[in-house]
């Protein structure tokens, strides 16, 4: 049992989203993507967070891949780790597509340490094949490959999990994320305006009050060069469930401060990772059951 004083005694962060409706030119992004994180940083954000996509939003195929380069190669992810080191942030660019063959390019989250190293990377697992009742179509898995590994990360003593828009329907990558230990989950976007006024809120605050964590959502939002149209409400949610910092539709910061005891809180007033069990599934078939699955 988790004493008040413990609880008490936890850190806090306080951090940036940087909310923006990129383009198909990777240095216009980069520069408006830059001056905004600097703004977050001036304003005291010690961890500062960028949308999916950031430094391009591009749905033709052919002219995606004409454009991209390997990772280290990558000519934003280059200006990103510089101006995280030039202002001692930990800056988790929300996503960066990067070529990985001929053929693929991953959609990959990166967080850069303070002194401007590369400290975890994450590949969003989830593809977002759909076509949309008004007429939008995606098949992201045309393009990219999806990734395999959840990872956690470490900013300033506090646990982070990554993950990337279309992962967000998925709760139980951030069950466990939680159950191994984040205090604070990471959900980079670029919503489509459609699925955004139906579920963005609804989904962030489910995965916050399934887990007992903050949840930091970056979003793009607006209508794009490329004419999608993605709904933004960049949001800060609270263990609680709470919306506690949001964002509109066009491109700027949202900041507010995270404190980790209550994290503490929450998961102590509903202790719901630790009462979790396995079970079989069974379908009933006449008069007897027949189990067909473990679950979690």
């Amino acid at each position: 049992m988790t004493s008040s004083a413990e609880i008490q005694d936890k850190p806090r962060l306080r951090v940036g989203l940087v909310q923006l409706r990129s383009g198909r030119d990777i240095a216009a992004n980069v520069e408006l993507a830059s001056a905004l994180i600097r703004e977050a940083a001036q304003e005291g954000a010690r961890y500062v967070q960028t949308p999916e996509t950031t430094h391009l939003m591009e749905m033709d195929r052919a002219v995606l891949f004409e454009t991209l380069k390997d990772e280290a190669e990558d000519p934003g992810l280059a200006a990103f780790r510089a101006l995280a080191g030039e202002l001692g942030i930990h800056l988790h660019i929300g996503s960066l597509a990067v070529r990985v063959s001929e053929k693929r390019a991953a959609n990959r989250a990166f967080l850069i340490s303070p002194e401007g190293e590369i400290t975890a990377r994450y590949d969003k697992i989830h593809m977002f094949d759909v076509d949309l009742p008004n007429g939008e179509s995606y098949r992201e898995s045309t393009a990219y490959r999806p990734g395999e590994q959840a990872v956690l990360a470490d900013v300033d003593d506090i646990k982070l999990g990554l993950s990337i828009c279309y992962d967000l329907r998925f709760p139980a990558l951030y069950r466990a994320l939680a159950e191994n230990g984040a205090q604070v989950l990471t959900v980079p976007s670029a919503f489509t305006r459609p699925t955004g006024e139906a579920h963005w809120h609804v989904l962030l605050r489910s995965r916050a009050i399934e887990t007992g964590t903050y949840v930091l959502a970056a979003a793009q939002g607006g209508r794009h060069e490329n004419g999608r149209e993605t709904y933004g409400h960049s949001l800060v949610v609270d263990p609680w469930g709470r919306v506690i910092a949001e964002g509109g539709t066009d491109p700027g910061v949202i900041l507010a401060e995270l404190d980790m005891a209550e994290v503490e809180a929450a998961r102590s007033r509903v202790p719901a990772l630790r009462h979790g069990r396995r079970f079989e599934m069974a379908e009933a078939a006449s008069s007897h059951l027949h189990a067909v699955g473990v679950s979690r």
